[in-house]
């Protein structure tokens, strides 16, 4: 492929947006572009994100979506949510660019819990569901939105009462057989001739806002096997999909909900060797694809993470040794990402310390190239770090009082070690 394609991921604020990010932000074949309609940690991700889009449910969404599509040469559209995915499913003939998903039958009947549910009736993996408060047979039972996600309103349900007043707030939801057991998450991957080709299930074992934050991949056994199969027949994928099961009371596993879109831990899937949404592409593209993947056992721990905006701007960084740039015996991972950063935004590096021993040669056995450096300065007697810096930069160094004497007299920027990760850019 001679030139990249041009993918807008919409909306790019989500935990979806974040995975189909990390998996495509440093192919060769792909430029990302995210799209959001507010203000987000996307702008912080996305190297270009564009903002003001349309809410997935307002008419206005396609024509805007033209206009970006068009100014930025947009060829392909990532949808990185359930509504986004089911509105650019079905208005994918008005927009001038390819939709990232399947037939738009697959995506509203995976939508609607109740329609996947009738959809598939008669699967010997279903959950005992309900088509009203009159079929229940005994609780407790669970209910959840039809249409809804993060398992926003989702809860067990234990008397005829509280279903009533459950149902009362005017929300169709399903209603289901209680499942007890231990939750799962099954990433799929199905090739542009309909074949599945991948069958990858996780643990769920730490949930926030319906994603799984704490989440271990193991191998699929015959059921899981035989229940992705059975999906893959029944329905049209085309790519990357997942579905959830959760155990009964008697530890069979009952199908809780299928989704033909991007997980937002696939990155547990993808750090194995399946880069789902880069395959996806690839079935778009027309290309027939193989999978590696590693056999080890995974485990992924999710948390927030703090991204940055500083007004800072600076030519130069002048960088400490001791404690600073090495660590003991280790060098300063972080440190070392900033001043690679810092190289490849055209900023002059300078190491300024004061080492006791032979600092080019203590820069060989901690593996760090003398030439990252535009010079080393080696502060020896009475002489100070001061000395040599210039304006329009950084000083970084674990030292208070060299932080100090460098603030006083230079009025630059100083940094602890700390303080690094507010400059990192993640952007990409």
């Amino acid at each position: 492929m001679a030139d990249k394609k041009t993918v807008l991921v919409f909306p790019a604020g989500t935990e979806i947006a974040f995975e189909i990010h990390a998996a495509l932000c440093r192919s060769k074949f792909v430029r990302l572009i995210g799209g959001t309609s507010v203000p987000c940690h996307a702008e912080f991700v996305f190297e270009n994100c564009v903002e003001g889009f349309p809410f997935a449910d307002d008419p206005a969404l396609v024509d805007f979506m033209n206009r970006v599509i068009d100014e930025y040469g947009v060829d392909y559209i990532f949808p990185a949510h359930d509504s986004a995915l089911l509105a650019l499913s079905e208005a994918r003939e008005r927009l001038h660019a390819t939709v990232i998903a399947p037939a738009k039958e697959t995506v509203e009947i995976c939508r609607d819990k109740n329609k996947t549910y009738a959809y598939l009736a008669g699967a010997d993996y279903l959950p005992g569901f309900y088509d009203s408060a009159d079929a229940v047979p005994g609780y407790p039972i669970f209910i959840k939105p039809a249409v809804g996600q993060g398992a926003q309103g989702a809860r067990k349900i234990e008397s005829r009462a509280a279903l009533d007043e459950a149902l009362s707030d005017g929300v169709d939801y399903a209603l289901c057989e209680y499942l007890p057991g231990a939750e799962f998450t099954v990433d799929c991957f199905t090739d542009r001739h309909g074949a599945l080709r991948l069958v990858s299930p996780r643990s769920r074992d730490r949930i926030r806002a319906g994603i799984a934050v704490r989440s271990r991949v193991f191998p699929a056994d015959e059921r899981i096997r035989a229940i992705a199969e059975d999906l893959n027949r029944r329905l049209s994928f085309n790519g990357a999909w997942f579905f959830q099961l959760k155990r009964n009371a008697s530890g069979d596993y009952r199908l809780m909900e299928a989704a033909p879109r991007i997980a937002g831990t696939m990155g547990a899937t993808r750090n194995r060797g399946a880069n789902l949404p880069l395959l996806t592409l690839y079935n778009f593209w027309g290309y027939d694809v193989d999978l590696v993947i590693n056999d080890n056992q995974e485990l992924v721990d999710r948390a927030f993470i703090s991204r940055f905006e500083t007004d800072i701007r600076y030519s130069r960084v002048y960088v400490d040794f001791d404690d600073t740039l090495v660590l003991g015996d280790k060098v300063n991972t972080q440190l070392i990402a900033f001043l690679y950063q810092a190289r490849n935004e055209g900023k002059e590096l300078y190491l300024l310390t004061r080492h006791a021993c032979d600092v080019r040669e203590d820069l060989r056995r901690f593996g760090i190239a003398e030439s990252l450096f535009d010079a080393i300065y080696w502060v020896r007697g009475e002489d100070t770090k001061i000395a040599y810096i210039q304006p329009d930069s950084l000083f970084i160094d674990d030292s208070f009082a060299e932080r100090k004497r460098v603030k006083e007299a230079c009025g630059i920027p100083v940094f602890d070690l700390d303080m690094v990760e507010c400059l990192l850019n993640w952007k990409s």
